[in-house]
């Protein structure tokens, strides 16, 4: 099974919150301003995050689970 989870390009992130804003499963964050954090634990890899990106630094990638 391949679980998908929101990636962020931290070093590019303008940490607008544009992300967080969209995100049905407040896997999301932008602590103190400087760039948005997934939780990867909530994240169910919709992409809404990476659609609502202005820069275009979030990707939704799959991971294997055993």
């Amino acid at each position: 099974m391949i679980k998908r989870f929101a990636v962020v390009d931290t070093a590019l992130c303008v940490a607008c919150g544009c992300c967080a804003k969209v995100c049905p499963k407040q896997a999301i964050a932008v602590p103190d301003g400087i760039a948005a954090r997934v939780r990867r634990e909530r994240c169910v890899g919709c992409g809404l995050c990476a659609k609502a990106c202005p820069a275009s630094v979030i990707q939704v990638q799959g991971e294997e689970i055993r």
